[in-house]
């Protein structure tokens, strides 16, 4: 009934990616992103602890969230699939100022650094300081009732 619920809720549809110590870039599509402060700026994000990419993003220190825009449901797709690994293959991404994935083509992006872990449940909500950010003209993509979407649909 819960997920039910909150299937109710419409959110964004953001990609959180950083890299691990040896280079490599990980990330994972999350729909439980929010603003926390704006001084300083502060966002959070949620991540299951079961997932393969909780502990590489988690240990990084660091991380970008990209708002993904209204096309890119299929990169919403693959970064929530398995396997983990991958997942950056055939996906145009640069890399931010602060060293992290940002994915191309996105309606914003925001670089954070990481202030706090807080443990909640079976996720871990990871809070990062905002030290750079961008945005497009793109309209963002929507998840709504198990399906996506936008904002004019």
């Amino acid at each position: 009934m819960f997920r039910d619920v909150m299937s109710r809720f419409p959110t964004g549809v953001t990609v959180v990616a950083a890299v691990t110590a040896d280079g490599t870039p990980r990330g994972l599509t999350v729909n439980a992103f929010t603003s926390v402060s704006l001084d300083p700026p502060l966002v959070l994000v949620c991540i299951d602890r079961k997932a393969s990419s909780h502990d590489p993003l988690v240990a990084a220190g660091a991380f970008c969230v990209t708002i993904l825009a209204s096309d890119q449901a299929d990169v919403a797709q693959r970064f929530a699939g398995d396997p983990a690994t991958g997942r950056f293959d055939n996906v145009k991404w640069m890399m931010s100022e602060g060293g992290n994935p940002v994915l191309s083509d996105g309606a914003a992006w925001l670089d954070c650094v990481l202030e706090r872990i807080v443990d909640a449940g079976d996720h871990s909500i990871m809070i990062g300081r905002v030290t750079a950010s961008g945005t497009s003209e793109q309209e963002p993509l929507l998840f709504y009732g198990g399906s996506f979407g936008t904002p004019s649909q």
